[in-house]
């Protein structure tokens, strides 16, 4: 399978983590927004979208990269990791797949986990989620790529 995973993690290196454990088990890529090909993005079978959580949103460089891509019938998944739990009725990774979607992307689940944040008030007490993501973490972010490796549809 093609893929290719576009990710921003800009604080400790926590979405990078999952994005390379997502990696390995689809034999991706991992590329930041500035760095990704249009071409290769193109020719992707799976492209997955990831980044950290920043004020309850994705980060902009990724929306603003999933904006620009051209319409076209491709599959995607979008993962994030976050100090805080996203709120039921609107996860952190809806407005993302509503983006996709309305780009004529297939969603084949998406993905979130806890991550150590250091924002304040939290840098005050010198971080949340010190050990994440830890190994069930990432165990769960590679049962997750490998399910949609084998075609399957992830639990989102």
């Amino acid at each position: 399978m093609r893929a290719v995973i576009v990710c921003v993690s800009v604080a400790h290196g926590n979405t990078l983590r999952v994005a390379g454990t997502m990696a390995r088990a689809l034999g991706a890529k991992v590329v930041a927004p500035e760095e990704a090909d249009p071409a290769e993005s193109a020719a992707a079978e799976l492209v997955g979208f990831g980044s950290g959580v920043f004020h309850a949103r994705l980060h902009p460089r990724l929306t603003d990269f999933a904006a620009a891509l051209p319409a076209g019938r491709r599959r995607a998944f979008v993962f994030a990791t976050s100090g805080l739990p996203p709120l039921p009725p609107a996860p952190f990774t809806r407005p993302l797949v509503r983006l996709l979607e309305g780009r004529g992307y297939e969603v084949a689940g998406t993905f979130s986990c806890r991550a150590l944040d250091t924002w304040l008030p939290f840098r005050l007490v010198g971080g949340i989620n010190k050990r994440r993501p830890n190994a069930v973490d990432l165990a769960a972010a590679r049962a997750f790529a490998e399910r949609l490796r084998d075609g399957e549809a992830p639990p989102s």
